[in-house]
């Protein structure tokens, strides 16, 4: 064995470990987002629909009239038009409530999240560097830099003073999920790529992949749990009784119309990316096949997810979709996505079958 072999073969083993050491630290912080969420209930939020949605009492305007005597009008009301989620009723206090103990969890929760960040980040450096090259070639490659994208947005959104710790849980559970399907079944060895795949559109097409899988994913799950709120908010504006458990956990999270606006938000900051990642796959194809477009199983599934995608935002656009039915479609997209990954990379043979799994 040459010095260079042995020097890349270490360089995978250090991402082996870093990969497991990785999965360890994630599942505390899964842990400590349990134990928020589990504190966070105690603290028993009250919230009465009628204090929410009755609304503000307007107030009141004297007029003087002629000889010295005042008449009082009312204020006239002003009617604006709004979503069916937007019903007035304020964001919850998060998972931790208003308990110390619950918020304490979620602060090491987040603290445990920026350490295996680390370790993911040194584990997918390690693999690039034992193989000389970005580390996206094949299945394992792309799952395990997916998740770490997806941990660093959601790092990204806090340091930026977003109030997404909500997010949390259900990321610590999905990247576990990921790297232990990653490490379990599609793990490959560090190895070269074919010729077709020796090519500058490789950091390119597949890097803009990456980001928005990314940001869908968590346009994903504020979507996912928007349809839990706003089921619960119609059950509360309606007067229906609310089971307390479910309340308590309802309670706490954003408010339907904000978990609607930010998987809105996060959708369409995204898709000019999607789509220049769609029209970049086709330039590689010219520059490695000789065509553009050849209506490749994977090819197929970029275009359906992207018309997924478009439609859902020219339904939110144009016909003024909000609520159930946008959400609805914004989750047929994402599994478009999901299983355009998944389902076409190990089910379906095409052109793109030489990445492997």
């Amino acid at each position: 064995m040459t010095i260079a072999a042995a020097v890349n073969e270490n360089f995978a083993n250090y991402s082996n470990y870093l990969i497991y050491s990785a999965m360890a630290v994630y599942t505390l912080a899964f842990l400590a987002h349990m134990a928020e969420w589990v504190f966070g209930s105690r603290s028993r939020v009250a919230i009465t629909a009628a204090a929410l949605t009755a609304p503000a009492a307007a107030p009141a305007i004297e007029v003087v009239q002629r000889g010295g005597g005042t008449a009082t009008l009312e204020r006239p009301k002003v009617v604006t038009r709004s979503s069916a989620s937007d019903r007035g009723i304020p964001d919850g206090p998060g998972a931790a409530g208003t308990d110390a103990d619950g918020d304490r969890y979620g602060r090491i929760a987040v603290s445990l999240t920026v350490l295996a960040f680390v370790f993911h980040l040194a584990a997918v450096a390690c693999r690039a560097a034992s193989v000389q090259r970005v580390p996206w070639g094949n299945m394992y490659e792309f799952s395990t830099t997916f998740g770490m994208v997806a941990v660093g947005m959601y790092l990204a959104l806090l340091a930026l003073k977003k109030r997404v710790r909500w997010i949390g849980l259900f990321l610590t559970t999905t990247v576990l999920l990921d790297l232990g399907l990653a490490v379990a079944v599609l793990y490959t060895d560090s190895d070269q790529l074919v010729p077709a795949l020796h090519s500058y559109w490789l950091w390119i097409h597949v890097s803009c992949a990456i980001i928005s899988g990314a940001v869908f994913y968590l346009a994903a799950v504020g979507t996912f749990l928007f349809l839990f709120r706003d089921y619960y908010e119609a059950a509360l504006t309606a007067g229906r009784a609310v089971n307390p458990t479910w309340a308590n956990i309802m309670n706490r999270l954003p408010s339907a119309a904000t978990l609607d606006k930010f998987a809105y938000r996060m959708n369409a900051l995204v898709f000019p990316l999607y789509t220049f990642t769609v029209i970049a796959g086709s330039i590689w194809a010219q520059a490695a096949w000789g065509r553009y477009w050849g209506w490749d199983p994977k090819e197929t599934w970029s275009f359906i997810t992207w018309v997924a995608y478009a439609c859902y935002l020219h339904a939110r656009a144009t016909a003024g979709w909000k609520g159930r039915k946008a959400a609805a479609l914004a989750l047929v997209a994402f599994a478009c996505f999901i299983f355009n990954y998944y389902g076409v990379n190990i089910f379906i043979t095409g052109k793109h079958s030489y990445a492997g799994v």
